[in-house]
């Protein structure tokens, strides 16, 4: 496959299993050919989309120090502001070229998880701006309910219940982040990216681009592919969580991110797992092969990723 594939995905609320089955075969093959795809759902109109974006404009347009109040440095949970440089998604890379926000699952300030310290459930940063939270919170929902719909078929497609993954994405550990790219001005670091070449950590990554030119998609024979704006469609791609659930018959795909010509803005849902979720390789991708990967909870796989990516989880220099 040497194309992103197009997917309408609102077949899989049909009461016909044949419709079902039949994007699930078709988000299947995308899945293990290419890894990614464009998904069109009637459910994300341009009014959706132009919200958000109005959002993350109003936000990044803030002053530094206004910005750096609600710092991810200041939560534990991956939240909050992202600076510029901030993340070096390709280690043996620059720093990336992006300064970004990340939202979380929102909890009341005295949800038990939340008291008792549990990772990934802390409070989300909100910026003083009107209708911000209110208008992101809409977005993440939204993502979050198409990410579970598309899981229904990727289950079928796996011979699985069609809720296999109802219970793992629950209350998940996912992450809305709003993502904004200076155009070039040539003073970058030779070999500087917008985004590192990286592969994404969970299950699947839902994608709204503005119309700047910018992703590339590496292909299964290593040569790179744009991945161009497409009005009304979405794009998704699987990470390295499916992957490992997987035991590798889904492949995870490297792409990054070039710094643009001009200011370039998207919006990523990183739909991870719940935190206690056990990731383990799903019996029917096994066929009599053992499992690759030992189990591991979703924080805890979560975190080592992490870890390798922020410089402010990077232990100190002694």
């Amino acid at each position: 496959m040497t194309q992103i594939p197009v997917i309408d995905v609102a077949p899989l609320r049909s009461g016909a299993l044949a419709e079902r089955k039949d994007v699930a075969a078709r988000l299947g093959s995308a899945c293990r050919e290419i890894g990614f795809f464009y998904t069109v759902d009637e459910t994300f109109g341009a009014s959706r989309t132009d919200s958000i974006f109005a959002a993350a404009r109003a936000f990044f347009a803030l002053p530094l120090d206004k910005k750096l109040e609600r710092s991810i440095k200041l939560s534990p949970h991956n939240r909050g502001y992202v600076e510029m440089q901030g993340e070096r998604l390709q280690q043996d890379a620059p720093s990336d070229m992006k300064e970004a926000f990340n939202i979380g699952l929102e909890l009341p300030p005295d949800h038990p998880d939340i008291l008792s310290g549990k990772p990934y459930r802390g409070v989300n940063l909100w910026p003083d701006l009107p209708g911000w939270r209110e208008t992101t919170l809409e977005y993440y929902d939204a993502c979050w309910t198409l990410g579970r719909l598309i899981h229904r078929g990727i289950a079928l497609d796996l011979d699985l219940p069609e809720d296999f993954f109802e219970d793992k994405l629950d209350a998940p550990m996912a992450t809305l982040r709003l993502l904004r790219y200076p155009p070039r001005q040539g003073g970058e670091t030779t070999g500087q990216p917008g985004a590192g070449e990286h592969t994404d950590y969970g299950n699947l990554t839902i994608l709204a681009t503005d119309r700047v030119a910018g992703l590339e998609v590496r292909a299964r024979n290593g040569g790179w592919l744009d991945a161009p704006h497409i009005p009304g469609a979405l794009i998704c791609n699987i990470g390295d969580c499916l992957m490992r659930w997987t035991n590798d018959v889904y492949v995870s795909t490297p792409h990054r991110v070039r710094i643009p010509e001009q200011e370039r803005y998207s919006v990523a849902f990183f739909l991870d797992p719940n935190p206690d979720a056990i990731v383990e390789s799903i019996p029917s991708c096994l066929k009599g092969a053992a499992p690759k990967y030992a189990p591991v909870t979703g924080a805890a796989y979560l975190t080592q990723r992490l870890n390798a990516t922020y410089d402010h989880r990077q232990p100190a220099a002694s």
